[in-house]
């Protein structure tokens, strides 16, 4: 027996509706996530960057060029879906980025690095889910003093740290700043506008006097 026309459509509304629900719900899948954590001083950050179907991860940052150029990594540790440790063997070559290799499969790598110059910058194989926390201490509210790649969804909370994310990216770029480079702004801006006044005042005294 043929459905009715009446209740196929009721069954096509009906499937769209679960679909539309499960993608509300449902976190997007094909891509990976990879958490930054950067420490109260400033000067570290702790990183825990999911990998799939691998047998090796790189410690490198990226050149001007686009070239890997070597981290100084501690605190290294590679963990399975399950959250078990998984043992790995290093690979170091003179002037090149330290590389761990381990049996081909899903893992986490957690590492702890160095932060040069208030900035952090990766890029990926593959699509990734990236969360950089930042303490109270440090900001990325001030576009003169910090810069964000585009993509970047900022949230500040009440106790004054900061969530940057990025969905689904291939590379994430990230400028921060501390108090004391925010008050030195506002002094050199100052010192800007006085002597600025300074100069213009003479001028305008000269016009006023000069007029008829």
């Amino acid at each position: 027996m043929r459905t009715p026309d009446r209740d196929r459509c009721r069954f096509a509304l009906a499937a769209l509706c679960i679909a539309l629900v499960a993608a509300l719900f449902v976190p997007a899948a094909g891509a990976l996530n990879a958490t930054y954590e950067v420490l109260p001083n400033g000067t570290l950050y702790t990183a825990s960057v999911d990998i799939t179907g691998v047998s090796k991860y790189m410690f490198a940052d990226t050149g001007i060029m686009g070239e890997n150029i070597p981290i100084d990594i501690t605190n290294v540790n590679v963990t399975a879906e399950n959250r078990t440790p998984v043992d790995f063997n290093w690979t170091r070559i003179w002037s090149a980025p330290s590389v761990i290799t381990f049996p081909n499969g899903n893992y986490t790598v957690n590492y702890t690095a160095p932060v040069k110059d208030s900035h952090l910058q990766e890029s990926f194989p593959s699509q990734y889910h990236v969360t950089v926390n930042l303490p109270a201490n440090l900001s990325v509210e001030n576009p003169l003093l910090a810069g964000i790649s585009q993509g970047a969804n900022v949230t500040r909370f009440a106790d004054n740290t900061t969530r940057v994310t990025w969905n689904k990216t291939l590379s994430f770029d990230l400028r921060f700043y501390d108090q004391n480079r925010e008050t030195l702004l506002y002094i050199f801006g100052n010192f800007w506008i006085i002597f600025a006044v300074i100069l213009l005042v003479p001028f305008l005294l000269l016009r006023r006097d000069n007029k008829p």
